[in-house]
């Protein structure tokens, strides 16, 4: 898989719109956090949030349950992830953003 297809999927999930007709669940939000922060960083590299920042847990768990994926592997992952979200939401503007993807 090449950096230009995880570049623009990077770009799709970033432009995705918030009140858009395609929205990814919290868990395809984790998910893409987790890959991106594997393939761009690499391993966790900061301590856990506190207690308190539940966002914050949940975002460096994520992250932490992907360590020791490649980097190659985690832009696979979030392409994957973005792919079967588009596929699983059937109207025009999934196919038109898996269009794209496809031919990057």
């Amino acid at each position: 898989m090449s950096t230009a297809k995880f570049d623009k999927a990077v770009a799709i999930v970033q432009g995705l719109p918030k009140e858009g007709p395609v929205q990814p669940s919290q868990d395809e939000k984790l998910k893409y956090y987790a890959y991106y922060k594997q393939a761009t960083i690499g391993d966790v590299n900061t301590a856990r949030p506190g207690m308190l920042d539940f966002v914050g847990k949940a975002k460096w768990d994520a992250w932490k349950g992907v360590e020791g994926t490649s980097k190659e592997d985690a832009q696979k992952k979030y392409v994957e992830t973005l792919t079967e979200s588009l596929t699983k939401n059937a109207d025009a503007e999934s196919q038109k953003l898996l269009a794209e993807l496809e031919a990057a």
